[in-house]
């Protein structure tokens, strides 16, 4: 298990890996961040929202709890955070 702290501590999660594969944990502060992925990722939203625009995306769009989103990798991605927010991400 690894701690990931980003933007100051406005951004925390957990990695692990199990049967499922490698995922994090983590949960975002209200603000605007830039993400950059290295791994295709698919974030499920478990509390709160998050407003995202991926790179061929032509406007952001808000993904609510229980919802999920998929982000290439080698790609940033923007996210806005009106509410404190947590959520799963799994790495493929």
């Amino acid at each position: 298990m690894q701690v990931n702290r980003y933007f100051d501590d406005q951004v925390l999660s957990l990695s692990f890996e199990n049967a499922a594969g490698t995922q994090s944990v983590g949960l975002m502060a209200v603000g605007e961040y830039t993400f950059g992925t290295s791994q295709d990722e698919t974030m499920t939203v478990v509390s709160g929202a998050l407003t995202i625009k991926r790179q061929a995306d032509s406007d952001f769009a808000t993904f609510n709890a229980g919802d999920s989103f998929e982000v290439p990798a080698n790609q940033e991605f923007q996210v806005k955070v009106a509410e404190p927010t947590a959520y799963l991400c799994h790495y493929a």
